[in-house]
């Protein structure tokens, strides 16, 4: 199809556009969010383990000076006690990252919601064309990605300027402070900042997820052409699926109807209803067996076929409708209906006796 210019794109994307987007993994989704939500709940986490995390650095400190002339450094002890202090920390920074891992998973599924792109996945050559990415490289996209990073540098640079001036006092006061005192400030000045600066580019991240949303809207938009196209091929298909499904209906009714001369008995409402009934105890079977059922003309050729092959019809509109409504072909009679049905196959039995009786005499005379 040939490339349309986005002016002509002016139709709202159908549930089959949104449906093929999001196959391959196309969703408005912005990293930015991402990003900020990781850092916000990576400074958070550390709060509550910086406890930890400054005792775990206070008693490290300690052993290795106070361990310092003692201490013999060789090829063969070096890995264990490199694996001891390994982990010590992780098992101080574990929550962390197990924080950060569950908060990135959560702001991905939070923007698109939970779905496996499977056509995503699948290797496409056009994405390492050299062409196709200088292409990308010099698209309107690139240049607004590239002057966010600007952007975020700016802020980030400012932010950090006059957290750092606010700072500047106590930093000349560090030559005369302990190594607490020292710790505890740079501490206490990345929470600050870390918090002003997460609290910014969470903004630029909210605004940078709607400008997401509105680019891939955008994106999924359809010329006039399309959506008549798209309505053609779908009422295509649903016209092969309708004469499928009649295909199906017709061999299935013809195989019904191909079972009625073998059927033991047809019960009749008597012009509206026809269901076939048959019964051979010596197929294994102790229920009898609904072969074939219909209304108005089914009906009327089901007793047709039953006629010409001298199957006996027989007149029983309450059990008529009760089979109809019940059951279906190939089932067998349920039990609630053995007593009505079994009273029916004897009049069958009956009528069938007395006509051999006649037809015996008829015979001999």
């Amino acid at each position: 199809m040939a490339d349309h210019s986005a002016q002509d794109k002016t139709e709202a994307p159908t549930p089959r556009r949104k449906e093929e987007a999001l196959e391959k993994g196309e969703v408005a989704k912005s990293m930015e969010l991402n990003s900020v939500a990781v850092m916000l709940a990576g400074i958070i986490s550390v709060q509550f383990i910086s406890g930890s995390l400054m005792k775990l650095f206070s008693d490290f400190t300690i052993s290795t000076y106070l361990n310092s002339g003692t201490f013999n450094m060789t090829v063969e002890s070096f890995p264990q006690q490199f694996r001891g202090m390994l982990l010590k920390f992780t098992a101080v920074l574990a929550p962390v990252f197990i924080i950060l891992l569950i908060t990135g998973i959560g702001a991905n599924v939070a923007q698109t919601g939970f779905f496996i792109a499977k056509k995503a996945l699948e290797p496409k050559f056009e994405k390492i064309n050299p062409a196709k990415g200088f292409k990308r490289i010099l698209s309107v996209r690139s240049l607004v990605e590239a002057l966010k990073g600007i952007l975020k540098i700016l802020i980030v640079s400012l932010i950090a300027f006059l957290v750092l001036k606010k700072y500047i006092a106590d930093f000349w006061a560090l030559y005369s402070a302990s190594a607490a005192e020292i710790f505890s400030l740079i501490g206490i000045v990345l929470k600050d900042l870390g918090i002003k600066i997460g609290v910014v580019l969470a903004f630029l991240a909210v605004a940078d997820f709607a400008y997401q949303k509105y680019e891939h809207q955008k994106s999924l938009k359809m010329t006039k052409q399309e959506v008549r196209d798209e309505a053609k091929q779908y009422e295509g298909n649903q016209e092969m699926k309708g004469h499928i499904r009649a295909m199906q209906k017709q061999l299935a009714r013809t195989r019904m109807m191909a079972a009625v001369p073998d059927a033991t008995v047809v019960v009749t409402n008597p012009t509206y209803i026809a269901i076939a009934i048959k019964y051979d105890p010596s197929s294994g079977s102790d229920a009898p067996i609904i072969v074939a059922k219909g209304k108005r003309k089914i009906a009327q050729r089901i007793k047709e076929i039953a006629r010409e092959n001298e199957v006996p019809v027989i007149e029983n509109k309450p059990l008529a409708r009760t089979l109809y409504e019940i059951t279906d072909v190939g089932m067998q009679v349920p039990v609630i209906l053995y007593q009505a049905v079994a009273e029916l196959l004897a009049q069958v039995y009956r009528m069938q006796s007395e006509n051999k009786k006649i037809t015996m005499g008829l015979s001999h005379a």
